[in-house]
């Protein structure tokens, strides 16, 4: 079951390893570029330290999918055996899985089920174990934040080490005529194998990579398929049925309509006696007082009856007070507003004097001016 695809990228790196040191002389007995050997060997060595990060995430995964394919089995087969849901026994079972990380996420399934299931084992709201188990699951644990991006740093490494080998030819090619650079081609042709060697097995491991990576995910989400098939069609939890739930309101809203009627037997055999008892004490007290007073409660009728009277003639006298003083406030505000326009009109004949004294005074001076004129 399970996946063991990305063995061969352990395989081609090996034989990769050794492509690399046959072309650089190592086998073979010619001389040895030690600057290419360094350079070839330090790239394969990062691949290689890549490869055996993507390795263990590889090998996590393979265990919690053949976890999914080894319960789905055992499940499919207890089903055609009982025939019936297997909920019963999961809804409490520990170590489902034999990976802890499905076992943590499978109890907290159990926990957001038992918090929807009554006293009775009815479940009212089901969720789908999709939610705790899915495809994001399986991406953190092959740690596919990493993996998805080797692809792309091989290619890179590849690239890099045309750079790097390009530069080392040029640098060591040198002079200005025909003699001087036919001796400087060995070392450029030395610097262009580090340049194509280090682009080819970049861009190779980054191509497997990438298909060993997408075939192992492809069968990881398919296993993860399958599980979660097998788990809703043999072990997943029903949920209560409409006519179940109907049945339950029903039983309930009986026993709580026959709880209130009970309650108010209760309250009105409660307030009978009480009515009871209180009309025996006032009429004990009515006779106790009649006996004890007598002839003196006529008497009091007779003094409120007067008390009553004397109130009426009050009230009818301060009513006539009341409409005195409301008399007397209009004819105050009248008189007020007499006054009012008769200082108006003093103040207005004050100005029409003193507008005529005005005039006599100038009329005096003018003819005391033509009579000094007159004299002389």
């Amino acid at each position: 079951m399970r996946n063991r695809l990305y063995y061969l990228l352990a395989v081609l790196y090996v034989l990769m390893f050794a492509i690399i040191l046959y072309i650089n002389g190592a086998f073979s007995g010619e001389s040895i570029s030690v600057s290419n050997l360094a350079i070839n060997v330090a790239f394969l060595i990062v691949i290689g330290i890549l490869f055996i990060i993507s390795f263990v995430s590889f090998s996590r995964l393979n265990r919690v999918t053949d976890s999914l394919v080894d319960t789905a089995e055992e499940m499919q087969a207890k089903h055609e055996s009982v025939q019936k849901s297997l909920w019963e026994e999961y809804r409490t079972k520990k170590d489902t899985f034999s990976s802890p990380v499905l076992n943590r996420q499978f109890e907290r399934y159990q926990k957001r089920i038992s918090a929807s299931t009554n006293a009775k084992g009815a479940v009212s709201q089901v969720c789908s174990l999709e939610e705790y188990i899915n495809e994001d699951l399986l991406d953190s644990v092959v740690s596919a934040h990493f993996n998805s991006a080797v692809g792309g740093t091989l290619t890179g490494l590849g690239i890099l080490g045309t750079f790097i080998g390009l530069s080392m030819g040029m640098i060591s090619f040198t002079g200005s005529d025909v003699f001087t650079i036919s001796d400087n081609i060995a070392p450029l042709l030395d610097g262009m194998k580090v340049a194509f060697h280090t682009s080819v097995y970049g861009i190779f491991f980054s191509i497997v990579f990438n298909f060993v990576y997408r075939s192992l995910m492809a069968d990881a989400y398919g296993k993860l398929s399958r599980f979660l098939m097998t788990f809703q069609e043999c072990a997943a939890p029903v949920p209560a049925s409409v006519d179940e739930t109907t049945s339950a309101m029903l039983i309930y809203q009986a026993n709580m309509a026959n709880a209130l009627k009970r309650i108010l037997e209760l309250l009105k055999g409660n307030a009978e006696e009480q009515s009871k008892g209180l009309d025996r004490i006032v009429q004990q007290f009515v006779n106790q007082m009649s006996d004890v007073l007598g002839a003196d409660f006529e008497q009091l009728g007779k003094t409120l009856h007067e008390s009553c009277e004397a109130q009426g003639t009050y009230a009818r006298n301060f009513q006539r007070l009341e409409e005195s003083t409301r008399l007397l406030l209009e004819s105050s505000r009248t008189m007020n507003e007499t006054l009012t326009m008769t200082l108006e009109r003093q103040r207005e004949l004050e100005e029409k004097l003193s507008s005529t004294c005005d005039d006599l005074s100038n009329e005096l001076y003018t003819f005391h001016q033509m009579r000094d004129l007159y004299e002389k």
